[in-house]
């Protein structure tokens, strides 16, 4: 009987796995891919597509697509549940497909089980993607018929870009708008404090206030209650409070690390199920955990392809390893960057310039599909 591989998200550890598809199918393996939509947005992009640097075509892949070309069946939908002693996902649909082999790659959401929400409308989480374009197109609706309120929640990375470039889209767009980052208990924690006094002398620069040592905890019609009290009013709110596994994991019954991600071994494999495995942000990398950053989910690429057409045949496995430090590069929203790799850190267009560099090539790498020509 033809076995079966399933793939669970066409995030950014599947991507050589979808365009190396005719690897598993022209072997006589059959495939389905499964995804919410059509596209995957690349996260590294997303604060740019809202400032306006990007069009959403220059940061999205058509994975129903290259799953088709590659010989694949592509399923849109959601798997809510799996059922791993019978070998299948359950769809939200209520829709039952068998796997021999099934990888999941369904990246990380908000997490914003701590805020209290009333009546709130143009609240915005920074994932999914897509949210970013329907942000933009709002407050383009009304950015020239009176002053904005535009508060970012968060003070990582996400909430520092996400700042950037709302100020990029008033300022391009020759609006008005009044920004505040409500960074928590600090700006960039647990970052090189010459990374967070970058970061904090280019916002405040350009005007956006940035406001320590509180966290967002109620949510209401046009008003955001902080820590102790205090209220911020709001015409759009975006949430960055971070990135969390989806509960399917833990909801499924498979063993997850305490975050609630995927367990798996070196092999991106999972410690109870030899035939479910994963990549990105949805896993908790059982050797040492690893950061939620983009980089891991490319470096496991190669290894999660290598792995499964090696689990489809029954052969030994390759390990992953996430190969020590990686480079970041803030996107600060006015043609300028952040980077920083180990001791070397600057800032300054020569920065951003490397950002999209890196960026515009990964895409190239994997936009086989004709996403460039594609409508908005």
């Amino acid at each position: 009987m033809t076995k079966h591989l399933i793939l669970v998200g066409a995030g950014h550890a599947h991507l050589t796995c979808l365009k190396g598809l005719r690897d598993f199918t022209a072997q006589g393996y059959r495939v389905t891919v499964i995804g919410p939509g059509s596209h995957h947005y690349y996260s590294g992009m997303g604060p740019g597509m809202l400032g306006g640097t990007y069009r959403p075509q220059e940061i999205r892949f058509n994975s129903q697509r290259m799953a088709e070309a590659g010989g694949a069946c592509f399923v849109k939908g959601v798997v809510a549940r799996v059922k791993p002693s019978e070998r299948k996902v359950v769809l939200a649909s209520g829709e039952e497909i068998s796997y021999d082999v099934v990888s999941f790659n369904i990246g990380s959401g908000v997490p914003t089980a701590g805020i209290a929400f009333q009546n709130a409308s143009n609240v915005f989480t920074v994932k999914p993607i897509e949210q970013l374009w329907c942000a933009r197109k709002s407050i383009l609706a009304q950015l020239l018929s009176r002053t904005l309120e535009l508060v970012v929640g968060g003070g990582g990375p996400a909430g520092v870009e996400i700042s950037g470039n709302l100020w990029r889209l008033v300022r391009q767009n020759k609006g008005v708008a009044n920004i505040t980052l409500v960074a928590g208990r600090r700006l960039l924690a647990g970052f090189p404090d010459k990374v967070r006094q970058k970061a904090l002398a280019s916002l405040q620069s350009r005007g956006i206030q940035v406001v320590e040592g509180l966290h967002v905890t109620e949510i209401e019609a046009g008003r955001v209650r902080l820590t102790s009290g205090p209220q911020l009013p709001f015409d759009f709110l975006f949430l960055a409070l971070g990135v969390k596994p989806p509960g399917l994991f833990r909801d499924s019954g498979l063993p997850t690390g305490p975050d609630g991600g995927l367990l798996v071994n070196e092999f991106l494999q999972s410690v109870a199920f030899p035939e479910i495995f994963g990549g990105g942000d949805c896993i908790y990398f059982q050797p040492h955990p690893l950061d939620k950053v983009g980089v891991y989910a490319v470096r496991q690429n190669p290894v999660l392809q290598d792995n499964l057409l090696a689990a489809l045949k029954g052969r030994p496995l390759r390990p992953f390893q996430p190969d020590g430090a990686y480079l970041l590069i803030f996107n600060l929203g006015d043609g300028r960057g952040i980077f920083w790799k180990k001791n070397l850190i600057f800032s300054g267009r020569l920065a951003f310039w490397l950002k999209d560099y890196i960026d515009r090539r990964f895409m190239r790498q994997f936009q086989i599909s004709g996403e460039l020509a594609e409508a908005e």
